[in-house]
């Protein structure tokens, strides 16, 4: 019997296959989440980079939030990895849920990034 775990490794496989066909060299902000904590990176797959980082982990969001496990942390991560990517150059993403289903935190995290500016 397959594990929710398991499940949700071969969804991500799966839809990272698709991205990567379809994303035409763009970076990629991946989503992780935990039952604490939501953390999001920006990739670039051609140089293997991670370019920005973003989490509840960080200083600036454990100063700011008393919870890692809000929409309203997850849309401060958001917020905040929009933020570094402008401060980079970067605007245009493809999102990658990595495998979760699209609501909630992961809905609000992408809120948040495309709030400041972020294109996706």
């Amino acid at each position: 019997m397959n594990t929710s775990v398991e499940l949700r490794q071969r969804r991500k496989q799966r839809q990272r296959t698709k991205i990567k066909q379809v994303s035409a060299g763009r970076l990629r902000l991946t989503v992780h989440r935990t039952n604490q904590h939501m953390y999001a990176q920006i990739i670039d797959d051609k140089n293997s980079v991670t370019l920005a980082s973003a989490s509840t982990v960080s200083k600036e969001a454990k100063t700011s939030l008393k919870s890692g496990s809000t929409k309203e942390a997850a849309t401060f991560v958001g917020k905040f990895l929009a933020e570094q990517a402008k401060a980079k150059g970067i605007t245009e993403v493809v999102f990658d849920r990595s495998g979760f289903i699209y609501h909630g935190r992961i809905k609000a995290l992408a809120d948040g990034a495309r709030e400041n500016g972020l294109v996706f």
